[in-house]
């Protein structure tokens, strides 16, 4: 079973995004389920979608993941992902954009929202919930390593710090050209692929998107794509 949240402000494509991953699931023969929470989406509020995919030929029941459980996070904006985080299991991927979209609300805070300041908390409370698991892990057994630990990942003391993958979007826009910013949300799935943390490939998620996708933009999203495989990959 792999649970993956998807995060974004409306308007930035996270439920198009749910449904290509859910298509490219899907085609392998997986058993899927997605739900979507979207708010006022319309108004700059923010999106989250849920995909469930059976992976090893479970039978999924219910589409909602439960905080805490999903084995990867990815969000179309910093805030989102923060938002988002308290759904990331221990040892899960947070793939985020490092662009921040201002809300309204933003412009009557006493204190200016800064992306960087945002990414930076998200690797520091990645870190220090890897470094509170880890504790607790040595309390319950002492110099053992658990099933959930790998001696080799990159940690604390060999626990496995969820993987955080903050992606620079605005270079990856400029490099693929203008319009590809409509195209975010199929650059970040293609990251989460070609990082080999969900276990498609880079054609069936191209081959999702020329089913989901309206034909006049499936060339738009297929270069955005090759960008962000060629920087990630």
């Amino acid at each position: 079973m792999i649970d993956i949240l998807l995060a974004g402000v409306g308007g930035q494509g996270t439920v198009l995004a749910a449904k290509v991953l859910a298509q490219a699931a899907q085609s392998k023969g997986w058993q899927v389920r997605t739900a979507e929470t979207i708010g006022m989406a319309q108004r700059g509020g923010n999106v989250t979608s849920h995909v469930r995919m059976g992976s090893n030929g479970e039978a999924v029941y219910s589409p909602l993941i439960t905080p805490g459980t999903a084995d990867m996070v990815i969000a179309l904006e910093p805030g989102e992902a923060a938002r988002a985080l308290p759904y990331l299991a221990p040892g899960g991927v947070l793939v985020t954009a490092t662009t921040a979209i201002h809300p309204v609300t933003a412009a009557l805070a006493s204190q200016p929202y800064r992306a960087g300041d945002v990414v930076a908390a998200l690797a520091n409370s990645l870190q220090a919930e890897a470094s509170r698991e880890q504790a607790a892990e040595s309390i319950v057994a002492p110099n053992t390593v658990t099933a959930d630990q790998d001696a080799s990942a990159d940690g604390v003391e060999g626990y496995p710090v969820p993987l955080f993958i903050p992606v620079d979007d605005e270079a990856l826009v400029r490099e693929a050209g203008a319009d590809s910013r409509k195209s975010l949300n199929m650059m970040l799935l293609a990251v989460a692929v070609a990082q080999g943390r969900v276990p498609l490939t880079v054609d069936e998620l191209k081959d999702a998107v020329r089913a989901c996708v309206k034909p006049q933009f499936v060339a738009m999203n297929l270069a955005a794509i090759d960008t962000a495989v060629a920087n990630f990959g």
